[in-house]
């Protein structure tokens, strides 16, 4: 009988520990993801010129390669992926399918990474599209933003798929992706190419005129993607219409929206609160000149509460717009219809609407729309200072009467006065 007792006290206890130390690790927020980085090297045959201080492309690129990865950060894990470095033939079917990853992504093995990029030689084609596609999946999913950084010297001579297009399709599947790009040769079409995809997954395009300017960019980036390893604004799918329009709280979302398009979004506020909202749209492609895009917010029943705007003409890669609102700032405006014959609906939550006015250039893709980042956020309404009150309707009539009949009376008693001493003198 004792042990009995003994046993079912020993099995309570465990039960009721269990039952403590429960919540307190389901509280427990996960271990955040470590920054995840690749690098895709063009080793294709233009590589071998020798143009960039006096040395080939591929070495300056190889010392960069080697500099980048013993002065890589512990926490990142790093994957390196080549394009062109393998099919000496002429066959286009089979050199543009030429893409390796070297390296994985992961921790790095610095001797065993820098051993592979040593081997590198310039050999085939470029198809920088399929590489891009390959890296992302090199990279994975997750809730954190992942980084390409892509060195060329070259244009894609694979195309279909397009690398610009690779990466429209890359942003507009919401995978926290972002592609930098280095490029190694002065040429207008490279550079405009890999500045379409860099605006496309809002990353950066320079151009790289030397050794250490390739090296010291690199670096960079590869320690941007360390201090940028935040969690991702969360995909949303605006509507036509405030109705059925997505309920958003608090934070940064991502969306796309056509050309001349609007996308309703809806935020609920509570009495004391106020709204402050951001928009900002990249020009991911070409358009014509003399664009905008408007943030809005308005009531329930279509009235407007206020507005910000931003417009551009042909010189500018991103667009913002911000509003602040409160209900405070409509308590006088709501006063002054009380009166009117249609009821007045007080808003509880307010509808956002992003509109643009772009417009595509010949030959410009209409799909996917343009890339849009929003940012809401609540806070405790901050009321502006109180300024002098000189009452409104019949009482300020009167005010202004009186107010005039003395500054009359003030000016003619001086004129008077004046009149009589120039007279005596």
């Amino acid at each position: 009988m004792i042990n009995f007792r003994r046993s079912t006290a020993v099995l309570l206890g465990l039960l009721a520990t269990t039952a403590l130390a429960g919540p307190a690790q389901a509280d427990e927020e996960p271990a955040p993801e470590p920054p995840r980085v690749e690098l895709v090297l063009d080793v294709s045959g233009s590589m071998r010129a020798a143009d960039i201080d006096g040395r080939t492309r591929i070495s300056v690129a190889q010392q960069a390669f080697n500099e980048v990865v013993d002065a890589l950060p512990e926490e990142t894990q790093l994957g390196i992926r080549v394009l062109g470095a393998t099919y000496r033939g002429k066959d286009k079917k089979v050199g543009c399918q030429d893409t390796q990853q070297i390296v994985p992504v992961g921790p790095v093995d610095r001797s065993a990474a820098k051993a592979a990029v040593a081997t590198l030689r310039p050999t085939g084609f470029t198809p920088v599209g399929l590489a891009l596609r390959s890296a992302a999946q090199d990279l994975g999913t997750g809730a954190t933003t992942r980084r390409i950084v892509l060195i060329t010297d070259g244009e894609d001579t694979c195309a279909p798929p397009d690398p610009c297009e690779v990466a429209r399709e890359l942003a507009a599947q919401g995978t926290s992706l972002v592609v930098d790009t280095l490029g190694l040769a002065p040429d207008e079409k490279v550079r405009r190419q890999l500045l379409c995809i860099a605006s496309a997954t809002g990353g950066t395009y320079t151009a790289a005129q030397s050794a250490e300017e390739l090296t010291d960019r690199i670096k960079q980036l590869v320690e941007r993607a360390a201090d940028t390893h935040t969690r991702a604004p969360t995909v949303v799918g605006g509507t036509s219409a405030c109705d059925s329009a997505p309920l958003l709280a608090p934070g940064v979302y991502a969306d796309r929206e056509a050309f001349s398009e609007h996308r309703y979004y809806r935020v609920p506020i509570r009495p004391g609160q106020e709204l402050r909202a951001s928009v900002s749209m990249a020009l991911d492609r070409a358009v014509n000149r003399d664009y905008g895009v408007l943030l809005r917010a308005t009531a329930a029943d279509g009235r407007e509460l206020v507005r910000g705007a931003d417009a551009g003409s042909g010189r500018a890669d991103v667009l913002s717009a911000g509003l602040r609102w409160s209900a405070t700032a409509d308590d006088e405006d709501a006063a002054e219809t009380e009166q009117s014959s249609a009821p007045v609906i007080e808003p509880t939550t307010v509808c956002l609407v992003v509109s643009n006015s772009f417009a595509p250039r010949r030959g410009t893709a209409a799909t996917p729309g343009m890339p849009v980042e929003l940012t809401i956020d609540v806070v405790a309404a901050a009321p502006a200072p109180d300024g002098p009150d000189l009452g409104r309707g019949w009482a300020l009539l009167a005010l202004l009467t009186i107010a005039g009949l003395i500054t009359g009376l003030l000016a003619g008693l001086l004129t008077r006065w004046w009149v009589a001493t120039w007279r005596e003198n």
